[in-house]
This record gives C-alpha cells, sequence and structure tokens, in this order.
C-alpha cells in the first residue's frame, strides 16, 4: 500500500497548533463573542491612511508583492536610523522565527527559552529538531541573567527574551539588556522580541548598535499599527545575518496590499500617538475593574493587562472558561505559577463594559465550583 513517507522528525512531533483561534471556539459555541479581547489584537484599527491606501491598491492585486520589500525596507530604515541592509521583512514576527530557525537550529541544537514565554517561537525550534531548555520567570519576569548562564551551560544558538513580555506584559529597562549581553557566551544570538516596544515606557527599547552581531530585535505592525491580519513584521540586525535570510524566506511571500498598507502606516504616527493614548486607557479601565471585583493586576508595558485571580491556575482556568461562556473571549497563561492570571487585552470602551458585565458572575461561579 503506498503511504506518504514523512521525516521522522515530523512523525516525532505532535499534531498540535500553538494557538486555538477565537474562530474556533465561535464555531464550537455556535456563537460570536460579543467582547474579542483575548489575542493582543489592536481593536482601535489602522491608521486610516493605511485603510485607503491598502483599498486603492486591491485593483492591483493581480500582482505579486514587491519581492525586495524594497519601499517598506527604506522607509523602516529611515524610521530607525540605520541601512535598509539591516532590515529583513517578513510574514509577521512568527513567519521571521520560521526563518531564522532555518538558518541557525539543526537538529540536537541547544536552544533557550522562558517556561510559559511565546509558544510560536518554541513551535519553529521542535519543527527543526532543536532542543528546548526553558527556565521559570522570576517575580513575573524572563529572568535574562539566568536565562544567559543557561545558553553558556548547554552551548546553546539561540536565548529568546521578550521585551515587553507576553503573557505577563512586564518588562525590563533597556539598559539592563544591553549589559545583561555582557554575559551572552560566544557563537549564541539573543532573539529579542519586541512586538510590544511601542507601548512600553521610555527607556524600555535597549540601545543596541544596529551592527552588533550578538542581537536579532523583532518587531511588527500587528499589536500597535492595528495590522494584525495583514500579517507584516520585521527584523532589525547586523547586515550578514540579515541578509542570510534570502538564502531561505519565501520571497513572494508578502501580500501586496500588507507591504502598502505598513507603509502607509509607519508614516502617521499621529495615529499611532492616538492609538497609544487609547491603549493606556484601556490598560487603567481593566485595572479598574480587577480591582472592583477585589482582584490585582500587574503593571503592563503591552495592549493587555494580566489579571491575578488571586488562587491557582484551576481557579483561573475557571474563571476564563466562565468569561468565554457569556461572550468574553480572553487566555491566560499556561504555566505554573503564571497561570494564576488571566489575560485581558485592551478593547473598546463596549468590550471592557462586557468584561465588567461578566467577571462577577465568572468569579463567583468559579468560586462555587
Amino acid at each position: 500500500m503506498t503511504h506518504t513517507r514523512f521525516t521522522k522528525l515530523a512523525e516525532s512531533l505532535p499534531a498540535t497548533v500553538p494557538f486555538v483561534g477565537p474562530e474556533a471556539q465561535e464555531r464550537a459555541m455556535g456563537k460570536p463573542f460579543a467582547a474579542r479581547v483575548g489575542a493582543n489584537e489592536n481593536v482601535f484599527g489602522p491608521s486610516p491612511l493605511a485603510l485607503k491606501a491598502m483599498a486603492e491598491s486591491l485593483k492591483d492585486i493581480w500582482m505579486y508583492g514587491e519581492s525586495e520589500n524594497h519601499d517598506l525596507r527604506a522607509a523602516l530604515a529611515l524610521h530607525h536610523g540605520c541601512a535598509p541592509e539591516n532590515i529583513m521583512v517578513g510574514e509577521g514576527i512568527d513567519g521571521l522565527l520560521g526563518y531564522l530557525v532555518r538558518l541557525l537550529v539543526e537538529e540536537g541544537d541547544a536552544v533557550v527559552t522562558s517556561d510559559g514565554a511565546y509558544p510560536t517561537f518554541n513551535y519553529h525550534v521542535a519543527g527543526f529538531g532543536g532542543v528546548l531548555h526553558k527556565l521559570p520567570y522570576r517575580d513575573d519576569h524572563e529572568d535574562l541573567p539566568a536565562l544567559l548562564e543557561k545558553a553558556r551551560e548547554t552551548g546553546a544558538k539561540l536565548v529568546y527574551f521578550a521585551n515587553p513580555d507576553n503573557p505577563m506584559a512586564t518588562w525590563s529597562k533597556g539598559a539592563d539588556v544591553l549589559k545583561a549581553l555582557e554575559r551572552l557566551p560566544e557563537g549564541c544570538l539573543l532573539v529579542l522580541d519586541e512586538a510590544y516596544i511601542e507601548f512600553a515606557p521610555e527607556g524600555t527599547a535597549a540601545p543596541i548598535q544596529i551592527e552588533d552581531p550578538r542581537v536579532i530585535r523583532m518587531r511588527t505592525f500587528s499589536k500597535a499599527y492595528g495590522l494584525a491580519g495583514a500579517r507584516v513584521g520585521y527584523a532589525l540586525g547586523a547586515a550578514p545575518l540579515i541578509m542570510a535570510f534570502n538564502k531561505i524566506r519565501n520571497h513572494f511571500g508578502m501580500n501586496r496590499t500588507s507591504q502598502i498598507g505598513a507603509l502607509e502606516a509607519l508614516k502617521d504616527q499621529s495615529y499611532l500617538g492616538d492609538t497609544l493614548a487609547n491603549v493606556s486607557a484601556a490598560r487603567q479601565t481593566i485595572a479598574e475593574i480587577a480591582s472592583a471585583n477585589g482582584l490585582s493586576s500587574l503593571p503592563s508595558a503591552a495592549n493587555f493587562v494580566a489579571i491575578d485571580c488571586g488562587q491557582d491556575g484551576a481557579f483561573a482556568k475557571a474563571v476564563l472558561d466562565g468569561l468565554i461562556k457569556r461572550g468574553v473571549f480572553v487566555r491566560m497563561p499556561f504555566v505554573a505559577p503564571q497561570n494564576r492570571c488571566i489575560r485581558v487585552s485592551c478593547g473598546t470602551p463596549a468590550d471592557l463594559d462586557a468584561l465588567a458585565a461578566a467577571l462577577p458572575e465568572a468569579l463567583a461561579e468559579a468560586r462555587n465550583s
């Protein structure tokens, strides 16, 4: 009998995905969510200039996207004060992480991350046969010094560190990240995921020289710029590393309309400022809702807030299930003790009104169970 001959590595992997999307949950429930505040999407949306340009571009959608992402890379280089050769555009940070792992990780290579940090990175490492070494959080922060020490111990090729962090929204000072690099082992690359950096306090972005070969930084248009569905991310790093992506990337992976939208969104820094103000107000409202229900929330440098449910992961999961049952989509961290929290994305006033109405009922139900 003819059969598909998968690689041994593929056969060894579980048939799972990093996330179950809200659409899958809506299909299971048979109804849509009233408030979609679980995926850290920017509900305030992209710049009107971006939307207008994207709409106008649709007449040319018969053309492939520009394979070098030339115009967007040039604009990003101007924005960051570097050369286009220091920037690689890709299909969101997720796509770029996959390319990076493909470039650097072979079967058996050690990779270090935090236990409970962004699971898509782990997914790519497993897909290329890398060996993950995970360390716990420290005081709800990723422990960069410990991660670098584990990299030295294991001979790791990559260390993943998010600043600000997802799922806790905590952050480190950029100066501390730069100082910690002194302990990075020779031949190891720090993957600095800065997906939420626009929301963070001044001084969070590490002052790292663009040609520093020890670091690659990941940025995105999915969060502050409100283009999650367009899938536009970019990497910043030393030119030799950045140009190596051209050896293995999908050169026509970028959607033409997405390229145009990202370019216009970048130009509209005034709208970005409005979004940051809206997110700040929503973070405050979420913290007030938590407090009104006898819960605490962690300080946030992202577009979401981790609410401490005050007990263990089982209780937090019961609260989450209660919210979902009442039409409010939220998520929670995967690993103890961070899984005592639920993670609520910044929403519109209507979204947060729905949260405020549902949370007391969900808490009461969880306590009774």
